[in-house]
Parts: C-alpha cells; structure tokens; sequence
C-alpha cells in the first residue's frame, strides 16, 4: 500500500494519463473517473479517459461526460494508467486491457476489500464509501482547486455509492467530504433531478419486469428477481444497467440478501447481491469469481438464467442456514 503523498508524487512528475474505470459503469465511477480528468487538466497533465462501456444515461448531465469512451478510439495512449473504482484490472474489461498491454506505470485506487492490490502504486481504503471520496483526498494532496466541475462529478459517485448516505459505510469523513463538495458548488436541485428523478423509460419498464419476476425462497430471507435477455431486448434495454433495481429486494421485510440476476448475453448472467444484515455477500460473489463490499457485491456466471438462479440461490441458503 502507497501513500496518497506518493501517488500524488508520481502523478506530478508524469505528463500523461490515462484514467480508466470498469465495465457496466456506475456514479461512482463514472464521477471519480471525471473529478480527476478536471483536476489532472487543471495541472496541464494530458489526460485520456477510457471506458468501455457507454455512460447511463442520469450521468450524462455531468461536465466531461462526453469524452468517456472505448480506448480502441484513441491513438497514441500515455503509458501511465490510473485505475479507478475497479476490484480488480479485469474489471476494467478485455478490450480495455488489451489497449493498455504497454502501460509502464499503473495506479490503482480503489475502496473494493477485495481488490488485490494489482497496481505498481496502490491505494485502497475499504472503509471509504466511494472512490469518489479518495478521489477528493488525492486532489487535495495534488493542492487542485475543487471547482464546481470535479465537486459535482465527486458528489455524484459520493451520493451514489453511499445510497444516499444511508449505506453502513457512510461515517463522518464520508459527510465532511460531501459538505466539502457542496461549498464548492455542487447543485444539488440539479443533482437531484438528473440523479433520481430523470429515470429513461426503458429502466421503468424494467423494473416493471423484474418486479413481475421477483420470488422468495420458503424461509423469507431471500429474495430475488430474474431478467432473461430476450425480456431485455424486448424492451430496447440491452445497453442499460440501473443501479437501483436490486434494491427492491432488500427493502422487503425479513429479507437478509436481495438478488438481481441479469442474462447480459445468452448463456452468461450477471448477478447482484445485496445485503441488509451481518451476511457478507462480497465472499458470496468471490466464489463465482466476483467482489465488491461487505453489503453490495456482484459477479458474473456462465449458464442458463434458470441454472444460474438455482445455483446462486442454494449458495445463499448455504450461507444464511
């Protein structure tokens, strides 16, 4: 483990970047991915982001959202590469990492318990509530202004990865921060509006399937809900992944861990696991070959969505007794 002093040595002695975040992108990674990209620019640094997958359309309304894009779209990438938000360099995706089989230098922050320190320069703090949050303490190292661009971009990743500051990994520093960014000038009607109350219509529709798809199992504890590629397809949602639909299954009475299981693809499924009691999804998701957080992991499973449901289901039911 690095120092953020450290990091931020290297970080001014390089002239470029490359941030990059993982596949299937949510607000904290998307809002550490940019707060940095404006704190780096404003350091003169030349900075590349690169993202595999297309930017949800809630964090759109964020200053340099335009410029998240595949790295198979640029030429001449910097060899100097920060990893952002990813438990592991896999989870920044294949293509991605084939564009950066050159790369001299490599940062990894990271807030995931999990993450294996993959990085020639690694900072991860599991005990923050977002990237986003090391993100703020990194520029503050740099000494970079916090100007109204890097404040709403890191309260978005703060306010999503947080749940609304409601998640048990919100503690004082995680609000310190988050008064921080507001006294920069972080709008927060604006970032209300476009965070929760601009949904597409297709996510609607899909959290109408889920819904219709969602099951306990006898004792109560578990619940889950199912969404096949053909369902997803239909609705014209192939390319859209909500953060907040799991959450119908925690917020059932009685239920201790909610499941989201997605077919991405045929015969490959997408799994979510959250939890609202003292059961550690994230070692749940590490058997499949995922991570994540104590409350909130994920993994990804080759399978029918019966199969993959089945034997997911079992694996909680093993866990939870």
């Amino acid at each position: 483990m690095n120092t953020l002093s450290e990091i931020a040595a290297i970080i001014k002695k390089t002239p470029a970047w490359v941030l990059v975040g993982h596949v299937i992108p949510d607000g904290d990674c998307i809002g550490s991915l940019l707060g940095l990209y404006w704190g780096l620019r404003s350091l003169g640094k030349r900075v590349v982001l690169g993202l595999e997958d297309p930017v949800p359309p809630i964090y759109r309304y964020l200053s340099g959202s335009d410029s998240l894009a595949p790295l198979s779209a640029v030429g001449d990438l910097p060899t100097a590469v920060i990893f952002l938000d990813c438990s592991d360099a896999e989870r920044a995706g294949e293509s991605t990492l084939n564009q950066l089989a050159d790369r001299v230098i490599t940062v990894n922050i990271d807030h995931h318990a999990t993450n294996p320190s993959f990085g020639d320069y690694n900072y991860i703090d599991s005990k923050a509530a977002a990237t986003a949050e090391l993100v703020y303490y990194l520029l503050q190292e740099l000494g970079v202004e916090i100007t109204p661009f890097v404040a709403e971009c890191l309260y978005a990743g703060l306010v999503m990865d947080s749940g609304r500051f409601m998640y048990s990994s919100t503690r004082p520093e995680t609000m310190e921060v988050a008064a921080e960014l507001l006294r920069s000038g972080v709008d927060l009607e604006k970032a209300r509006i476009e965070l929760f109350e601009s949904k597409p219509r297709e996510e609607v529709l899909l959290l109408r399937q889920a819904l219709q798809n969602l099951q306990w199992d006898e004792s109560g504890r578990i619940a889950w809900m199912t969404l096949s590629y053909a369902d997803v397809a239909q609705i014209g949602a192939l390319n859209l992944h909500p953060e907040g639909i799991i959450n119908y299954t925690r917020s059932i009475a009685g239920v201790e861990v909610g499941l989201l299981i997605r077919e991405i693809s045929p015969g490959v499924c997408k799994i979510g696991f959250r939890s609202k009691s003292q059961i550690d999804v994230a070692t749940i998701a590490a058997r499949l070959g995922g991570g994540g957080h104590r409350q909130a992991a994920g993994a990804r499973l080759e399978g029918s969505l019966e199969q993959v449901t089945q034997q997911v289901v079992q694996m909680v039911r093993e866990v939870i007794g």
